[in-house]
């Protein structure tokens, strides 16, 4: 059993909190938020501890873990505060908003060998855990190009001044709430990115921060990656590889938040597309069942710390082409 603190109680801590609840492998022990009040009533409901300051459960050894659910701009000096107290940290996405900071994030990790996993449950889902066997064992042949998509419009109802909509918390719109997992995915598929061009519009909504995001992504070792997000529309999710013998493409059912499955679509040279449908799985647990083993020296964490920097690398180029208008390119990993 590894015991861990859910720092911040908004939407998603709260979603955490109510899938761990009961777990064999992970217990939630307290939760951490500034807003005391307004997180007391769902604290004692859930029958955990509830702390003002991340460093109340840094100090307390009950505590194993901590998974950071909290402004994106945090996220880099907390992971840092967290390893440097011996806890393992599994931190939502955004890991953060800088190379420099994922960089030092990652090192302090290491330097403290705690475990570091990332909130990207997307890699988790069945049909993308397929995708990328296929891919590996050459099904599809040489990787082309992806075609993604992930839009929702869960933001329409929140208030305006919810940091989620904050430029600086949240620059270029749509990216750091869905387009991040599709630069995930893409560079799971791809490796690092050389160069990113994206544009971001604020089209149908009042999200002054931008609704529409279009990227386009190329690779070091060549391919490309077409990712559209949007935040003024009802919830799509799609996410396609294309290859010089095949292509793969998988088709989401509802939100992650709740899945209700997917379908799976093949298509092989010479052949016509195949369609399976695949049944519903919790991945957002199946993430954290990762982070739990790795943590307890069991299976490594399977998403590697180069892609994770690789990401935010990413993340950092797209921001800059949507200021600059202008295609930039992408810092690598190393030095």
């Amino acid at each position: 059993m590894l015991n861990v603190a859910v720092v911040g109680l908004g939407w998603w801590g709260r979603i955490i909190v109510g899938l761990l609840r009961g777990h064999a492998a992970l217990r939630v022990v307290a939760g951490v938020d500034p807003n005391g009040e307004a997180c007391a009533g769902f604290a004692r409901e859930q029958g955990i501890a509830l702390r003002a300051r991340l460093e109340d459960v840094l100090d307390d050894p009950a505590v194993e873990a901590v998974v950071l659910c909290t402004p994106h701009s945090l996220h880099a000096a907390q992971i840092v505060a967290a390893a440097q107290a011996g806890k393992h940290v599994f931190c939502e996405k955004p890991l953060a908003l800088s190379r420099a900071d994922v960089r030092e994030a990652v090192a302090a990790c290491n330097a403290s060998r705690v475990a570091l996993a990332v909130g990207h449950e997307r890699r988790f889902e069945p049909p993308i855990v397929e995708l990328m066997r296929m891919l590996r064992a050459g099904e599809i042949g040489t990787p082309l190009q992806v075609e993604a998509n992930f839009s929702q419009d869960k933001f329409l109802g929140i208030d305006p001044q919810n940091w989620r909509l904050s430029p600086g918390e949240a620059p270029a719109g749509p990216l750091t709430a869905t387009g991040i997992h599709l630069l995930d995915l893409s560079v799971g598929v791809f490796g690092e990115a050389e160069s990113a061009f994206a544009r971001v519009r604020q089209l149908g909504s009042p999200l002054v921060n931008g609704d529409t995001l279009a990227v386009l992504l190329s690779f070091r070792r060549g391919g490309h990656a077409l990712i559209s997000a949007m935040l003024a529309t009802p919830f799509v999710g799609r996410f396609a590889l294309y290859g010089s013998h095949g292509w793969i493409e998988v088709r989401d059912k509802n939100h992650p938040e709740a899945p209700e499955g997917w379908e799976f679509i093949v298509c092989r040279r010479g052949g016509r597309p195949e369609r399976r449908e695949v049944p519903p799985a919790a991945a957002v647990l199946a993430n954290l069942e990762a982070f739990a083993a790795a943590a307890r020296g069991g299976a490594p964490y399977p998403v590697l710390q180069e892609q994770m920097i690789a990401n935010i690398c990413a993340l950092e180029a797209v921001v800059r082409s949507t200021q600059s208008g202008k295609v930039e390119p992408v810092s690598p990993v190393t030095d």
